[in-house]
């Protein structure tokens, strides 16, 4: 395997082919190293300042492409073989933590509830989890993402869409089942992801039925910017809910 070496945000990062897709691993310092794992599951780069905390305290952080944004089921499972491989060649623990912001929101939830064994515990953040609202744009959504870009991408039309069954709000049944713990963000002003459509079904559904779910609302925030200006909160859940 040809591995590309260089450095992200002060640490050292490995770029290298997994079964054909860009794949990136981060190496937290020698010092505080551990076995523990983030899988960001789209968009690397975006708002990464929670990833930099947890690689500080000795987490390593990984990201493996996605063919497209909207959660295929090939995609989901690209990633459960990658985690195997990460367990296997660098030592990583068997379990991660996704962290899904936007449509990544819908990859993670949707990964933890196909492989609920290999999730600890689960961060999303103003999270797609119903796509008649996003891409879908049935609902208050004022700035809803091109439909055109879903169907090039699923080839579902939008009354295929209506009868779909696959959404992430779907999956809340497996997710409770595996008792599942999730941290959610969301700003109550997003005019992309409204939040009343998206995150709070998952809300109330874990609410009703004893899922553990901690819930942090940003008054007057949009889509952007993803994270708690403090990420404390997130550190500390993600850090009570891993073995």
């Amino acid at each position: 395997m040809e591995i590309t070496k260089s450095t992200w945000n002060g640490f050292e990062r490995l770029d290298f082919l997994f079964e054909g897709r860009e794949a990136i691993l981060i190496l937290p310092k020698e010092e505080n190293k551990c076995s523990k794992w983030l899988l960001k599951t789209e968009y690397f780069d975006a708002f990464p300042q929670f990833e930099i905390e947890m690689v500080k305290l000795g987490w390593h952080l990984a990201f493996i492409s996605n063919k497209t944004r909207w959660c295929l089921d090939e995609d989901l499972d690209l990633k459960a073989r990658f985690a195997d491989f990460l367990n296997e060649e660098f030592g990583l623990y068997e379990k991660c933590v996704p962290v899904g912001m936007s449509c990544g929101g819908l990859i993670g939830t949707k990964f933890a509830a196909r492989y609920p064994e290999k999730v600890s515990c689960l961060y999303i953040d103003a999270p797609v989890l119903n796509l008649l609202s996003c891409p879908g744009g049935i609902g208050i959504g004022s700035e809803g993402i091109s439909y055109d870009e879903y169907f090039q991408a699923t080839g579902r039309t939008i009354s295929e869409l209506i009868c779909y069954r696959e959404h992430p709000i779907d999956k809340m049944p497996i997710l409770l089942e595996n008792k599942m713990p999730i941290i959610m963000v969301a700003g109550d002003s997003d005019p992309v992801v409204p939040y009343c459509e998206n995150g709070a079904i998952l809300e109330k559904f874990y609410k009703e039925n004893g899922g553990e779910i901690e819930i942090h609302i940003k008054p007057g925030c949009a889509h952007h910017p993803h994270g708690l200006e403090d990420n404390t909160p997130i550190i500390n859940f993600v850090l009570a809910h891993t073995e």
